[in-house]
């Protein structure tokens, strides 16, 4: 056996050493290990981001075009093509790691994102949907017990909170029986009961001191593919009183579902999976809730969770392989009955967890919760939802009918498949311009001021190929064109476009794009736009019918909406027409958290749109390879696209 001692760069975190067999795969004895390693490609070599520093010892590494010469002789090595040779040392890169901790989502971290929380609120709410839950408390005083009154304490307790709430059933669970006695005697039988009005049924959550003013909570979850965003409410006013999001802790095994399901089969799979996401990221949001607004974790009485088919299946630890796998068949579209607790959530042990329906193997409760945010549903307009990340979502319709489908856009829209390609964390570019006359390029980095640049972010990567192709720098095929101080061309006749040089950078290392890294971008944002093009072809109709575009999602609040029009992303329709709503799924949960009347929209929602299955579908792939050109084959789609040069 081999010891494998991992220290981390510009991380208040303390060295991890784990043991491994000779021969062992450095990647996955730090996913063994919890070490968080950025792998979007989940090992397989293809994405050349899970880069570690040799520091002691020796590893057989196979070779790399993703590690250059300079590279290989400072240590650095990818952990995926590496294995254990004897005890060894490495150093985790601060990039490696900050995907979890300091990356960009679009949850509630800005005033303008809270804006537009709120409307959607209040949309929904003038919608009908009535916000109301049963939740309820009240200060109560219980005559103690006597020699000549000897009632035990639970019917005593009973009786007191029939006559206060006016029930002829009051239900005591066990968590509450097993601290009645010392609850009791510790106030001197003066209590708040806390619980739910179920009809003439009350449910009692718990017992507290009297008087005591804490909130009674809800939680609302966002599981993305990438990123984890919380909202804890107060279930009596709807105020939002504590918001949190970090990296999906799974990400280390694979930015896409289909390597997480694959990673999910194998021998003990299944716990590494539930706990990356409930463990290592969900309990410490509740923890960071919880210490922000003051509330103890007892007091969250109900949690609802929004996330994709997969995702649904990966929280509950339920086999997610049939997903994959024609004729793609979840385990199941809804759950109920399900307590938070079951799952590893350290709230109320009596809060029951909400899962919004999915309504196909790759639309999931994050869309239907989106889509009840969104009130497309309430129109009598044409409104297209599209959330945007690792999975492409996309519902059309208006009152009468919804239609929704997905499509695999891979993980090019967080960086992934991109030789300069990174999330949105601290040094990533995330928008650009460039001079059509000098092809300078001008651009924005993420983080405190004077951070260096590291690589390009989505919004980053729209903008630079949107500018490229605008300049006249690339055709519509995506290859280099101009000649140019920032354009290279390698031995193999690859050309690419310098965009950072190597002294600018915080890496030290130039930040360029190559043709290869436009090539992949370019399938995504065609997957993105076919899938539009064929759910609106299905109804023999085009995008002319379109009189409201909803943008949600991460990246969504970075693009610039006019370069994804340009690069044949989006369609192009009137500026006006689009909006972006920012994390909607987690509005829809919010949404739920508050209201069973909700709960019972959102069900209804699901079971009245129709599932769309891109990948059988006539006409997709055809779609799709037209709409892999910038911006596509078909100019007449894209009558206002004009290049200045």
């Amino acid at each position: 056996m081999f010891d494998v001692t991992f220290t981390f760069e510009n991380e208040d975190r303390q060295p991890v050493t784990v043991s491994c067999a000779p021969g062992a795969n450095l990647l996955q004895v730090a996913q063994h290990a919890n070490v968080a390693i950025d792998a979007p490609c989940s090992g397989n070599g293809a994405c050349g981001k899970c880069k570690v520093k040799l520091v002691e010892g020796d590893l057989n590494c196979w070779p790399s075009s993703h590690i250059t010469d300079d590279e290989i002789a400072e240590g650095w090595i990818l952990s995926c093509g590496a294995k254990v040779a004897s005890d060894v040392t490495v150093i985790v890169p601060d990039i490696a790691t900050a995907y979890q901790s300091r990356m960009q989502t679009a949850d509630l971290s800005s005033g303008k994102e809270i804006a537009i929380f709120e409307k959607l609120m209040s949309d929904v709410k003038a919608a009908g949907v009535n916000l109301v839950n049963t939740f309820v408390s009240k200060n109560i005083v219980i005559d103690e017990p006597t020699l000549s009154d000897t009632l035990p304490d639970n019917e005593r307790f009973e009786n007191a909170v029939k006559s206060a709430f006016d029930v002829s059933k009051v239900s005591i669970p066990f968590s509450t029986l097993r601290d009645l006695a010392r609850v009791l005697r510790e106030n001197d039988f003066k209590v708040r009961v806390i619980g739910e009005m179920r009809g003439a049924e009350f449910f009692v959550y718990g017992v507290t001191a009297y008087g005591d003013k804490s909130p009674l909570c809800g939680l609302a979850i966002d599981i993305g593919t990438t990123t984890v965003s919380a909202a804890l409410v107060d279930l009596n006013n709807g105020e939002l009183l504590a918001k949190a999001s970090s990296g999906n802790g799974q990400i280390r095994y694979g930015a896409d579902v289909i390597n997480r399901i694959i990673e999910q089969g194998k021998t003990g799979g299944v716990k590494r999976l539930k706990d990356a996401v409930v463990r290592e990221t969900i309990e410490p949001l509740i923890s960071k809730l919880c210490e922000t607004s003051s509330v103890a974790p007892n007091m969250i009485l109900k949690v609802c969770v929004a996330s994709n088919t997969t995702m649904n299946h990966l929280l509950l630890g339920v086999d997610a392989n049939p997903i994959r796998m024609e004729p793609y068949i979840p385990t199941f579209f809804s759950a109920n009955d399900i307590f938070a607790i079951e799952v590893g959530m350290h709230v109320n042990q009596n809060a029951r967890l909400i899962l919004c329906p999915n309504i196909g193997s790759y639309v999931g409760g994050d869309i239907t919760a989106g889509t009840l945010a969104t009130l497309l549903w309430d129109k009598d307009e044409f409104s297209l939802f599209v959330d945007l990340g690792t999975n492409g979502e996309i519902v059309f319709g208006n009152r009468d009918f919804m239609m929704s489908c997905a499509c695999s856009a891979g993980p090019a829209f967080e960086g992934g498949d991109i030789s300069c390609g990174m999330r949105a964390t601290d040094g990533a570019i995330q928008s650009i311009k460039i001079d059509a006359a000098t092809m300078t390029p001008t651009y924005e980095v993420i983080g405190e001021e004077g951070q260096k640049p590291i690589g390009l972010c989505g919004s980053g990567i729209i903008d630079l190929i949107s500018e490229l192709f605008r300049c006249g720098i690339i055709n519509s095929k995506g290859k280099y064109v101009r000649e140019g101080d920032r354009i290279k061309v390698d031995e193999y006749g690859m050309g690419s476009y310098i965009v950072v040089e190597a002294e600018e950078s915080e890496t030290g290392r130039e930040i360029a794009l190559t043709e290869v890294d436009i090539e992949s971008f370019v399938r995504a944002k065609g997957a993105i736009y076919s899938g539009i093009d064929t759910l609106l072809s299905s109804l023999d109709m085009d995008s002319s019918v379109v009189e409201h575009f909803y943008v949600a999602g991460g990246i969504g609040s970075g693009i610039n909406i006019k370069n994804a029009i340009n690069i044949g992303m989006f369609p192009d329709i009137d500026l006006d027409k689009y909006e972006y709503i920012g994390n909607s799924s987690l509005a829809g949960a919010y949404t739920c958290v508050l209201s069973r009347n909700a709960e019972k929209k959102v069900n209804e929602l699901a079971r009245n749109m129709t599932y769309i299955e891109l990948s059988t579908y006539q006409g997709y792939m055809d779609n799709f390879i037209a709409a892999c050109f910038l911006p596509h084959t078909d100019l007449s789609k894209f009558p206002n696209i004009k290049q200045e040069f």
